[in-house]
C-alpha cells in the first residue's frame, strides 16, 4: 500500500513539474525576454570582459528559470536584475582578484534598476541634444517621416496617410533620413557638436 502511494506521489510530482515547466516557459517568454535589452545594457555597463556577456546572460536566464520552477516571482524585473547583480558579485568573488572597476562599481550594482544615475542622465541629455541637432539638419520631409516612425511609432501606411504621400515615398524618406542621420552622427561628430 505504501509502495503504491509513493509511486502515485512520484507520478503526481512529475506531472506537476511538467506543468510548471510549461508555465515557466510561457512566463519566461512573456515577462523575461522583453527585459533582454535592458539586461544586456546592465551587463555591458557593469562587466569589464565584454566577451563573457552572452554567457552571463545565459547563466542569469538559467538561474531565473530554476527559481521560477519553484515559484514565479511577483516582480519579474526586480527579480531578473537582482539575479544579474548577484551573479556578477559571485563571479567577482570567484575570481579572487577584484578588478579596480568592480570595486568602484559596487554601488552601481546595488542601485535600483529604474533610476538612472546622474552620469547616465547627463550622457542621455547629451545624446538627445546631439540627436536633436542631427534631426534639425535633415530635409524637412525626411525629418517628419523619421519622427513619425521612430518617435510616434506610426506604421508606414499611417505615415503615408498623415504626410499625404505613398508608402514607397515614405520608405524612401525613411531610408534617406536614416542614412543621413548615421552620416551626421557618426561621420562628423565634432562638426555636429560645434554647430549644436
Amino acid at each position: 500500500m505504501d509502495d503504491r502511494s509513493d509511486r502515485e506521489d512520484a507520478a503526481l510530482r512529475r506531472t506537476s513539474a511538467a506543468m510548471n515547466a510549461s508555465e515557466v516557459d510561457v512566463w519566461f517568454v512573456r515577462e523575461v525576454l522583453p527585459l533582454e535589452a535592458a539586461l544586456m545594457q546592465f551587463l555591458h555597463h557593469n562587466w569589464r570582459n565584454k566577451s563573457e556577456i552572452a554567457d552571463l546572460r545565459q547563466d542569469i536566464y538559467e538561474r531565473v528559470c530554476q527559481a521560477a520552477q519553484i515559484q514565479l516571482p511577483r516582480q519579474t524585473k526586480a527579480f531578473v536584475f537582482t539575479t544579474a547583480r548577484n551573479l556578477l558579485i559571485d563571479r567577482v568573488r570567484a575570481a579572487r582578484i577584484i578588478p579596480i572597476e568592480a570595486a568602484v562599481d559596487w554601488e552601481t550594482l546595488n542601485v535600483a534598476m529604474d533610476a538612472p544615475g546622474p552620469d547616465r542622465v547627463i550622457l542621455a541629455r547629451e545624446e538627445l541634444r546631439l540627436l536633436q541637432a542631427a534631426l534639425d539638419r535633415l530635409p524637412p520631409r525626411c525629418r517628419e517621416a523619421i519622427v513619425l516612425k521612430q518617435i510616434e511609432g506610426l506604421t508606414r501606411r499611417e505615415i503615408a496617410a498623415r504626410m499625404g504621400v505613398g508608402e514607397e515615398t515614405v520608405k524612401m524618406h525613411l531610408t534617406n533620413g536614416m542614412r543621413a542621420l548615421a552620416d551626421i552622427l557618426y561621420g562628423e561628430p565634432e562638426d555636429l557638436r560645434r554647430n549644436a
